[in-house]
């Protein structure tokens, strides 16, 4: 007797437009909840977005180096140990390097084991080089004689000697208390070990030593 007036409000007495609009609203309010998760699709990241801004340089071209270069020009950034062979400004190929024992510091006297720092050319060119093949830098140069001078590192004699041969686009004295002998040189390894050499693997050093002539010039940066 309880239960019968109860489920006669649910049963056939019940109006069918009821039923209808019930039904709809049910539906329209479950699709609604659903469509505020977002889809796995838009949730995702793209797989091929690069991680960090890349630096061109950094990439080697793989261009060909054949001789003779036009223009030829070699950058050094020791910081980034990594050689940059241009023609015409044009980047050819980028070669990793080893330095010296003391890679960071800018060299500053005979025996501190640092690679130099500024505007250099190629001096010399030894086929027969300890390292496999060698490069000779123009260190000291006219910049270097005057800090040299001014730090008293150095004698006017020095100096002027140091300035007479850079002018000459010839072989700087190399027995100054600012030292000298600083190549581009073969036997790359896995750490920096020169007194101050830019060290390359045999296989780089000897397409560079093919295409590269006195009087190329060899810049160095931090």
């Amino acid at each position: 007797m309880i239960w019968k007036p109860r489920l006669s409000v649910l049963g056939s007495s019940t109006p069918p437009a009821f039923l209808f609009v019930l039904l709809i609203l049910s539906f329209t309010f479950l699709h609604s909840g659903c469509a505020t998760n977002p889809s796995p699709q838009t949730a995702q990241l793209p797989t091929d977005a690069p991680c960090d801004p890349q630096d061109d340089e950094d990439q080697d071209p793989g261009l060909p180096v054949t001789a003779p270069l036009k223009s030829p020009k070699i950058v050094i950034k020791k910081a980034k140990k990594k050689l940059f062979l241009y023609s015409e400004e044009k980047l050819l190929r980028t070669y990793p390097v080893k330095l010296g024992f003391n890679p960071v510091g800018e060299k500053v006297r005979q025996g501190d084991k640092c690679t130099p720092e500024g505007c250099y050319y190629i001096c010399m060119k030894n086929p027969r080089s300890k390292y496999y093949l060698s490069l000779g830098l123009s260190y000291p140069s006219i910049q270097d004689a005057e800090r040299g001078l001014e730090q008293k590192l150095i004698s006017k004699s020095d100096h002027d000697r140091i300035v007479e041969r850079i002018s000459k686009k010839a072989i700087p004295p190399w027995d100054t208390p600012l030292g000298g002998e600083i190549f581009i040189h073969g036997g790359g390894e896995n750490w920096d070990w020169t007194y101050g050499c830019v060290m390359l693997h045999n296989k780089d050093i000897e397409e560079l030593f093919k295409v590269v002539a006195l009087g190329t010039q060899v810049v160095i940066q931090q």
